[in-house]
């Protein structure tokens, strides 16, 4: 086995995004059902980062799929990550955007709406959403990250 082979692990690569109208306060927010979803509740919207493609190109496409909406230059601000059970690690890349076009429409993805920022601690939130988005918005704070599961959850750590 090669020394790089034995440093490398098998990565999921995802991506989420914080969409921010800065006139109104609001941001996006999907609803993911838990009949079909692991991460369920209410979310930033993003997906898999496809083969051949950047992590900007991806989560464009993805929020233009998810959303309707079409971001320009989004902004990367932060990373989300764990390890899996199967030995590989989920990679989120965190990105912010502020300019877009288009009109908010679902998908087969969730429902999508535009949500007062200063609301959103009050909805059914997936899984340390607000931890998250915290961390998103911090200047001084780039990565989440799970170490290990406990009984009740995630031992998280936010650098």
């Amino acid at each position: 086995m090669s020394k790089f082979m034995s440093r490398s692990q098998l990565t999921i690569l995802t991506n989420i995004c914080l969409i921010e109208d800065l006139e109104t306060q609001r941001v996006v927010m999907q609803y993911r059902s838990p009949e079909e979803n692991r991460w369920s509740g209410y979310a930033f919207p993003g997906g898999h980062v496809e083969n051949g493609e950047s992590f900007a190109e991806s989560v464009i496409r993805e929020i233009y799929e998810e959303t309707g909406l079409t971001i320009q230059n989004p902004q990367l601000v932060g990373i989300k990550n764990w390890p899996l059970d199967t030995g590989e690690r989920y990679i989120v890349v965190c990105y912010k955007a502020t300019e877009f076009t288009g009109n908010l429409q679902s998908s087969e993805e969730g429902e999508v709406s535009w949500v007062q920022k200063d609301q959103i601690p009050n909805l059914d939130l997936a899984y340390d959403m607000l931890p998250l988005m915290e961390m998103m918005e911090a200047p001084d704070k780039s990565e989440f990250f799970y170490r290990h599961r406990t009984e009740d959850g995630w031992e998280k750590e936010i650098f």
